[in-house]
């Protein structure tokens, strides 16, 4: 659906050029939802206005369903960015237009002059954002959740083929981006829309994203499914991404287990695994004993997953590693096996 083909952003700066984007391939699905995650200044904003020109390239090529849009000229443009909806960080309504107002703007823009046509679209669009009792009030009367659902109910009002995300939820509490992650995800269920979805936090491309790009200092340092990115990640970018989101300092929890003796291993499972009673299985079968020192049981997107931190003592060590690696887990052998007189030696 989308295709970036080396493009790239340079700002003229006081005389300097400045790189925003380093020129960039990337793929984006039809009917996925695409993650971008970087830190401020990692070029994920301006990657994503390129897709709609909102920012202007400075070389390469942006696609959009087969439509060189770099190559657009005004009028295209135009005709071209009613097929786009794009949902902002701090909403951007207008405070002296209502709700039903704010929702109809690009229906008008787009030059659309009938008047009941143009309700019946807005009346559609509050009840998918369950804001059917909100038409009449102004943005002031309003939560930040309830600002975030009428402007995605305005990124949808021309139809659009795609929808971009800048930061949607980054001004919600915690609650209230889940429901907004939720109700993203149902609009792409039920309506096949293309989204792309920018964001800091790893726990928002946890929850709703297909696949995923890692983004430092202007370039893509990883991507792939977010199965596959947020459980083994790759590149250090990632990783810390990965363990802010799940509050874990690596270093700091190594030091906590020095005094623990046998070997300490990362087990990762992945949907009917993660339920099934392996470990006891294990242990009964090699005589090891077992300690569980960390772990999660969640979900990314509607996949069950599973990370356990565990040490194994005693009985056959080797032959217990060798019938959890056959089983559906993946593993990571975070220090080799130690007494307990050893302290905190690492293997």
């Amino acid at each position: 659906m989308i295709e970036l083909q080396q493009a790239g952003k340079t700002y003229r700066v006081d005389g300097r050029d400045i790189p925003a984007l380093l020129p960039t391939d990337l793929r984006v699905e039809r009917g996925e939802i695409f993650g971008l995650i970087g830190h401020s200044g990692a070029g994920k904003s301006t990657l994503l206005r390129l897709i709609n020109r909102l920012e202007e390239p400075t070389g390469g090529r942006v696609v959009v369903d087969g439509e060189d849009v770099t190559a657009l000229d005004a009028i295209g443009l135009r005709a071209f960015r009613r097929q786009v909806g794009m949902i902002f960080q701090h909403f951007n309504l207008l405070s002296s237009k209502t709700v039903a107002e704010n929702i109809g703007l690009p229906l008008r823009f787009a030059g659309n002059t009938d008047k009941a046509g143009i309700a019946r679209r807005v009346d559609a669009l509050l009840a998918r954002v369950g804001l059917e009792a909100h038409a009449s009030k102004y943005p002031a009367q309003l939560s930040g959740g309830q600002k975030q659902r009428v402007g995605i109910a305005r990124a949808l009002a021309t139809e659009p083929k795609i929808l971009l995300c800048d930061e949607a939820t980054s001004a919600l509490d915690p609650q209230t981006t889940g429901q907004v992650l939720q109700l993203l995800a149902d609009i792409n269920r039920e309506l096949g829309l293309t989204i792309v979805l920018i964001t800091h936090e790893m726990d928002v491309i946890r929850r709703v994203c297909d696949r995923v790009a890692v983004m430092d200092g202007g370039t893509i340092v990883e991507q792939g499914n977010v199965g596959d990115v947020f459980l083994h990640p790759r590149h250090a970018t990632t990783r810390r991404f990965v363990l802010e989101a799940e509050q874990v300092d690596e270093n700091e929890q190594l030091e906590d287990f020095a005094h623990v003796g046998g070997r300490i291993l990362r087990l990762t499972f992945r949907g009917e695994a993660t339920y099934a009673p392996l470990l006891g299985r294990v242990a009964r079968e090699t005589g090891v004993d077992y300690s569980i020192l960390a772990g999660r049981i969640d979900h990314i997107k509607d996949t069950p997953y599973g990370q356990l931190t565990i040490a194994l003592i005693g009985g056959d060590i080797e032959a217990a590693q060798r019938r959890l690696g056959e089983a559906e887990v993946h593993l990571e052998v975070l220090r080799g096996e130690v007494s307990h007189g050893e302290g905190g030696a690492h293997g």
